[in-house]
């Protein structure tokens, strides 16, 4: 899906790039071609101002081929971007000649981010099906255009108003959390038990969503879809682990949520989360090989609610074989061990002054159930060894 996270990554980063490009407009050049036009708001008519415009080169026939092989060596669609003035309208010179998808993004309106279904176009195999279905699903606002060596092509490109969801998120005494990420779900299909889609798609970090709440508490999701959603407030946590989270309801699991609808372009505002500051515990513990009791100090770690195993949270092993977890709610649970190795020994006899070769051993994944009525700090957890790797 190289392409694809290409076309849609120039978009998040388009006013960054060309902000900081804006001096270094390209010049006129004969071999090439020009594209200009004019950008449009749906709600308004009026021209949108300072919106980005990216061109993103369709691929070729035997790009898809070699992406759809796996070859690494595809290469990334050309792509241009370029911001509107005034007036809406933006200029793009030595275009190179080729077919190109082109859309416009402006905060406030529908963005391709927010809008695709990660979840759905994931589960597809093959970069050209994936591309094939995001296509599909961002057809209505993709204009299409050709350009032609010395000549200029010209397009109007409409924006659609995106729906906004905010409110407010605070702890239990009355105190605004601030700095608060967030995630959203958007609900999928129609059948009686409905899937959750993650919104957005994390390409420069581990949020798929930018926003966090300010100063007060407050937030703001914005360039949504029309739609339902649940939202939950993820805690900052250390690199190593994932967030624990609140969702709307105040409740700790994404399927105990409580959900908001919205229409094309509402506002729906007033949201609440409170975060609570007691009933919140830490788990950790060590992860040890049996067979002699070493520390095993590579692996992930995963705590799983212990009625369906829904993933509540996930961190890696630290080098001494410990792991925690913050703000975990009471509850059962499994912790499971997974893909965990070690680096084997370290104090192996050498020659020649020739560094000792380490072999890796690596262990079976092991669970444990675990009850958390308040802070457990001493889970042990020892792994059967699956067998050493010999020295390449």
């Amino acid at each position: 899906m190289a392409h694809l996270r290409w076309l849609l990554v120039l978009p998040a980063l388009g006013l960054f790039l060309t902000a900081c490009d804006k001096h270094a407009a390209k010049k006129p050049d004969p071999t090439k071609g020009v594209v200009t036009g004019i950008v449009l708001c749906a709600d308004t008519g009026k021209p949108a101002r300072f919106a980005t415009v990216t061109l993103s080169l369709a691929p070729k026939k035997e790009d898809k081929d070699q992406a759809d092989k796996g070859d690494q060596g595809a290469p990334l669609p050309s792509t241009e971007t370029a911001m509107t003035d005034l007036d809406g309208r933006f200029r793009m010179e030595a275009v190179e000649p080729g077919r190109y998808y082109a859309f416009a993004t402006l905060e406030g309106y529908l963005d391709p981010m927010r809008s695709l279904d990660f979840d759905r176009i994931d589960a597809i195999e093959g970069d050209r099906a994936q591309e094939v279905e995001a296509l599909s699903q961002w057809k209505d606002h993709i204009t299409e255009l050709s350009v032609h060596v010395h000549r200029t092509s010209e397009i109007t490109l409409e924006m659609e108003r995106g729906a906004e969801i905010g409110g407010t998120v605070s702890f239990d005494d009355g105190s605004p959390a601030a700095g608060m990420h967030f995630e959203l779900l958007r609900k999928t299909g129609k059948t009686e038990k409905p899937a959750w889609a993650n919104v957005g798609l994390a390409l420069l970090s581990d949020w798929s969503l930018s926003a966090v709440s300010d100063g007060h508490g407050r937030f703001s999701l914005t360039n949504l879809p029309a739609g339902e959603y649940k939202v939950c407030a993820m805690m900052p946590v250390g690199a190593q682990d994932s967030a624990a989270r609140v969702c709307l309801g105040n409740v700790f699991r994404r399927k105990d949520a409580k959900t908001v609808k919205v229409s094309a372009g509402e506002i729906a505002n007033g949201l609440e989360i409170v975060i609570p500051l007691s009933g919140l515990h830490k788990v950790e513990g060590t992860v040890s090989a049996i067979a002699d009791g070493k520390p095993v100090g590579q692996g992930a770690v995963q705590l799983l609610y212990a009625d369906d195993r829904e993933k509540a949270r996930e961190t890696r092993l630290a080098d001494d074989g410990t792991f925690s977890f913050d703000f975990v709610a009471e509850g059962k649970y499994i912790v499971a061990v997974i893909g965990a190795q070690d680096a084997g020994n370290k104090d192996a006899v050498h020659v020649d002054a020739e560094p000792p070769t380490e072999m890796p051993r690596h262990y079976a994944d092991k669970e444990a159930p675990v009850t958390v009525i308040g802070d457990v700090d001493d889970l042990q957890i020892g792994l059967p060894v699956l067998g050493a790797q010999k020295p390449q």
